[in-house]
């Protein structure tokens, strides 16, 4: 099982959304400029997830994109699923027909569990948690880079 980069950059947007967050809409331009990935491509992105209603658009001279809800409300199984379906990591586990073997495979248990498992972890994750961590990371990042200017 392998997330797209329909997931992979909308969750980055999203994050990026999340943390640049000020209650005004943020241009596509921006947050394509500072996660180098294309506009257009985000646009496709950002139009599945305004459908699904996480984000919504604000059009005319100070448009742009805005989260639909709480970052606290927004999980990362919510963006994933919305952008990649259902992640499991065989059919098996998301459709009841998809194998005549399936009440003989001792296998499908195992699958059924790490299917749980990944979902767990998307489920009770949040938008928050993410954009959380990457407010951080960056505080982190700062601080070493002027400790390093500072013992030269």
């Amino acid at each position: 099982m392998r997330v797209s980069t329909k997931g992979r950059y909308g969750l980055r947007a999203l994050v990026d959304l999340a943390e640049h967050e000020t209650g005004k809409a943020i241009p596509i331009r921006e947050i394509s400029e500072r996660q180098n990935i294309s506009e257009q491509y985000l646009e496709q992105l950002f139009a599945t997830l305004r459908k699904a209603k996480l984000v919504k658009s604000v059009r005319g001279a100070h448009g742009g994109y805005m989260l639909n809800h709480e970052p606290e409300d927004i999980t990362v199984a919510d963006i994933i699923t919305t952008l990649e379906g259902p992640i499991a990591p065989v059919d098996c586990v998301i459709e009841d027909d998809f194998c005549n073997y399936v009440d003989k495979c001792v296998i499908h248990g195992l699958w059924a569990e790490l299917a749980d498992a990944i979902n767990g972890v998307i489920e009770n994750m949040t938008l928050a948690d993410l954009r959380d961590k990457a407010v951080k990371e960056k505080k982190n990042s700062k601080k070493v880079k002027q400790e390093k200017t500072e013992a030269k």
